[in-house]
């Protein structure tokens, strides 16, 4: 099974990442400020069945394969950083989308339909998909086999720290909506904060990985 330095490890980075406002960060945020809290947390829960789709994914269909290949995990890994790195670019360059995601809103709906679109959201998040394809094979650890296994743990490490993160911005952004949207410097900081960290995250993942 996966080590406890790699677990650690692999969490930090899943941390690095989740707190950048992404697509479903900003999805959640919106049915927070229109629909309130029950409707942010079944977005949440949407998102994260989504996310660990994709979690599936990788392990079953490109886990075994990268498991035996140097050159499909460097590939994939090199893509996913030039990938972050471009999102990270975005972010910076569009960083007053936080500050529209407040602004908007949306009309009230059922629950079960918004846990579908939160669900497709979190399935068809680029920067999970990038992730989960690019990061979760250089923390399988080969010596101890298993390496669905190892994937399947790592996803659920990367979900549940997800849905503490995404539950908390939903909630913020229901409980102090007139603070934020009284100062869209402070959103703006925010995403532009968040583009950085998503290019130094894809700058460490194009450098680190293993070696053999």
């Amino acid at each position: 099974m996966v080590s406890t330095d790699r677990l650690l490890a692999f969490a930090a980075m899943s941390f690095l990442l989740i707190v950048i406002p992404g697509p479903s960060v900003l999805f959640v945020i919106g049915r927070a400020l229109a629909q309130g809290r029950r409707a942010a947390l079944t977005t949440v829960v949407g998102n994260t069945l989504g996310a660990y789709v994709l979690v599936l994914a990788v392990a079953l269909g490109v886990g075994a394969v990268v498991e035996r290949s140097v050159l499909v995990f460097t590939v994939l890994k090199l893509a996913g950083a030039a990938y972050l790195v471009y999102l990270g670019v975005k972010a910076v360059r569009q960083r007053g989308s936080l500050a529209a995601a407040f602004a908007g809103g949306a009309p009230a709906q059922g629950g079960l339909r918004t846990l579908g679109e939160g669900f497709l959201v979190g399935v068809a998040n680029p920067k999970a998909i990038v992730f989960f394809a690019a990061v979760l094979p250089q923390f399988v650890d080969r010596t101890q086999g298993h390496a669905t296994a190892q994937m399947l743990l790592l996803g659920l490490v990367f979900n549940v720290i997800a849905v503490v993160s995404d539950t908390t911005w939903g909630l913020v952004a229901a409980t102090t909506r007139d603070w934020l949207g009284r100062s869209p410097q402070r959103l703006s900081l925010v995403g532009g904060a968040g583009g950085l960290a998503m290019i130094g995250l894809g700058v460490t993942i194009a450098a680190t990985g293993r070696k053999d």
